[in-house]
């Protein structure tokens, strides 16, 4: 059986990573990003790698297309827009989206495409640069099974897990949810360590026992320790980015009917921090602000 040609689009923290192991599994590989240098370093790391000059030119050489993106517009676009997808890939041909996009627009984008006889799956990760570097990423996936199977060689190369979630948007549905409970449980946490601080335990230890009682999470095993007990702050997931899938995430459970005043509320805090955030502030300044507001320090006695 001939290998599927790829084309990847959004070279950017995690799309990069991912990018360089489709090269590494011995695919042909086309890539685009409006960066050149992003293009540029993986090319350079090795394999079967041809830089496209348009989302239409990769397209054109490619079989399967995976695009890692900030959101579902951007992704409309790529796909759809002037120069995009739309004009180079052919009937048969497979759209892999592994960005966090709105599932209204995924809908969207997936119709007009479907209605040339271009598949589309959604696959949007869970890991964060770590994991997408490290090729441990987990992938929530929704479209047609025998879509699905036909991007699973590609999903074991660059991940650990996957799952089926349901029809095409039913992935994005997923991690709108999964990035809204992170994003509450990073602030409940935070709170917790705030006040054991200020009753004079150690904030370090306390996530020591937090990870290892019932109070524990994956925000407690990976943020603090690498992120805010050295002061670094310095994780590359935008504080924007999970106000967005935050905002899709309420916007599914309205929809549905379904009340979420804990959430709510939760995203109401995160939406006050980004008013006074500065530009490109990543996802640990929240804890910067609680921490500020408290006038407590999380670091160690």
């Amino acid at each position: 059986m001939a290998v599927e040609r790829v084309g990847f689009i959004g070279l950017g923290v995690m799309g990069g990573h991912m990018a360089r192991h489709i090269a590494a599994a011995g695919y042909p590989l086309t890539v685009f990003d409006l960066n050149p240098a992003a293009a540029e370093g993986v090319k350079a790391a090795g394999g079967d790698v041809s830089i496209a000059a348009s989302p239409r030119a990769v397209a054109e050489a490619s079989d399967i297309v995976v695009t890692m993106l900030p959101s579902g517009k951007e992704v409309r676009e790529t796909a759809l827009g002037q120069g995009g997808l739309i004009e180079g890939l052919k009937a048969g041909s497979l759209l892999l989206d592994t960005s966090s996009a709105q599932p209204w627009l995924t809908l969207e984008t997936a119709g007009r495409l479907k209605a040339l006889g271009i598949a589309m799956v959604d696959a949007p990760v869970s890991g964060a640069e770590p994991g997408a570097r490290a090729a441990e990423l987990v992938f929530m996936v929704g479209g047609d099974a025998t879509d699905i199977a036909r991007v699973q060689p590609l999903l074991d190369v660059m991940g650990k897990q996957s799952f089926h979630l349901g029809p095409i948007s039913s992935g994005h549905v997923m991690k709108s949810l999964n990035n809204l409970l992170s994003a509450a449980t990073l602030i409940a946490t935070t709170e917790t360590l705030l006040a054991g601080a200020r009753a004079g335990l150690d904030p370090v230890v306390m996530n020591d026992v937090l990870d290892v009682s019932t109070g524990g999470s994956w925000v407690s095993k990976t943020q603090y320790r690498s992120r805010v007990f050295n002061r670094k702050f310095d994780d590359l997931f935008k504080l924007d980015l999970m106000m967005k899938d935050m905002d899709i995430a309420s916007r599914v459970a309205e929809e549905g009917g379904i009340e979420v005043p804990l959430n709510d509320h939760a995203r109401a805090l995160w939406r006050a921090v980004q008013a006074v955030a500065p530009p490109a502030a990543s996802v640990s300044y929240v804890v910067r602000a609680m921490e500020e507001r408290a006038g407590i320090e999380l670091k160690a006695k």
